[in-house]
């Protein structure tokens, strides 16, 4: 049974964040109802489209149900009050302040439903100076410190080729829930989850942090290779790049045997890492010159047998028909009435041994679809009283 099984997820957000959030919790089996103002989450009008379908749209919400709302008409706000008393979760990302105007902060739905787990994922958080400020994965990437660090030497900052401010964010997103989840079941209590895109992307810098605590200074841009181990770096081949990676004394041995100069692993100028990446441009010589008079594919292969990190540059239509994604299942499908068999990315959890994900996947729902049997599946029981744990 998928470990989600019978959570019930009410998704007000739009794009990318909070959606990437609730299809993680859907593949694990939650139902998920995307709430919908009666114009549709913007998604649905952004590109590529296939036969004026959004394709981004559709593998983003796969497996969920759809239901169209306005929250200022009184009747379709009692509605959405109605869902939320059957709910376990609430997802939205609105601008911090527009939830309590509409009436469906924190505060408020938590009066009439005490044990909802409730994810607010914003640009800056629901506090501090910043927080009204509007924000979208190139401004928060910007002013992380992520792009000051990617990128050249030669060149300027560079934005992370995804969205991984929204996306990150909805990963930090699912992992709140389920915690809330999990302490729910020991409390009877929900609790708010604030997620902030700027927080999540500042949080994934622990080797500049580290380099920061340390010597007061930053690595800044430094291309493929790595602030503080060499050789670690993409190098030219006959035919392209070859990506290879050594980050302790016992692989830079090997790595010097393989590049032909096994009396490097001695010499006292590459004794430790600190030291090799002190002296790296006389080690990436070495590497430079052993992997130009090969193919990709031969650099590769001899640095596989013995046993230093190396790969080729895949791009996404590569990693995905590699057999390794193929055997992970990285890829699945769904049957939609005007794209056909469309293929989605899965969320990447496994759980050997038992059955996490949800067999059979559905295909995105229609603007509002599934008015009906939502009610009908959320609304069969009574109402849970505000202060009453849910059966």
């Amino acid at each position: 049974m998928p470990l989600l099984t019978d959570v019930k997820v009410l998704d007000l957000s739009r794009v990318l964040a909070g959606p990437y959030c609730t299809a993680m919790l859907g593949d694990l089996g939650a139902d998920i109802v995307k709430v919908e103002a009666h114009q549709g989450d913007d998604a649905r009008h952004l590109g590529p489209f296939r036969d004026g379908e959004s394709v981004y749209f559709a593998q983003l919400n796969h497996g969920k149900r759809s239901i169209a709302l306005d929250l200022k008409d009184p009747d379709d706000h009692a509605t959405l009050l109605d869902l939320v008393r059957a709910a376990d979760v609430l997802v939205e990302n609105f601008r911090p302040g527009v939830t309590a105007r509409l009436g469906i902060d924190h505060a408020s739905l938590n009066a009439i439903n005490p044990r909802l787990v409730y994810a607010s994922i914003s640009g800056f958080g629901q506090d501090g100076p910043l927080a009204h400020a509007p924000a979208y994965d190139l401004v928060v990437q910007a002013m992380s410190g992520l792009m000051a660090g990617t990128g050249t030497v030669e060149g300027g900052p560079t934005r992370v080729g995804e969205s991984v401010g929204d996306v990150i964010a909805g990963l930090y997103a699912a992992w709140g829930v389920t915690a809330a989840l999990f302490e729910r079941e020991r409390t009877g209590i929900g609790r708010h989850v604030d997620i902030a895109m700027f927080d999540s992307l500042v949080s994934l810098q622990v080797t500049a942090m580290s380099i920061l605590t340390a010597t007061g200074a930053l690595p800044g841009r430094v291309g493929n290779r790595h602030p503080v181990s060499a050789p670690f770096d993409t190098y030219p081949t006959n035919d392209g790049l070859v990506a290879i990676a050594v980050a302790n004394d016992s692989v830079f041995a090997r790595f010097c045997a393989l590049v032909g100069h096994p009396e490097a692993a001695n010499d006292p100028r590459f004794g430790d890492d600190s030291s090799r990446t002190a002296h790296r441009v006389d080690i990436e010589a070495l590497a430079t010159c052993w992997s130009t008079a090969r193919t990709t594919a031969e650099a590769v292969a001899a640095a596989e047998e013995v046993g230093v990190p190396a790969a080729p540059i895949w791009d996404l239509a590569q990693a995905l028909a590699s057999e390794q994604a193929t055997h992970r299942g990285l890829v699945e499908h769904f049957d939609h009435p005007i794209l056909g068999r469309t293929p989605f990315l899965t969320q990447p959890l496994r759980f050997p041994g038992s059955v996490p994900r949800v067999p059979g996947a559905r295909t995105s729902p229609a603007l509002g679809g599934d008015r009906d049997t939502v009610l009908m599946d959320w609304l069969s029981r009574a109402p849970v009283q505000a202060g009453q744990p849910q059966a």
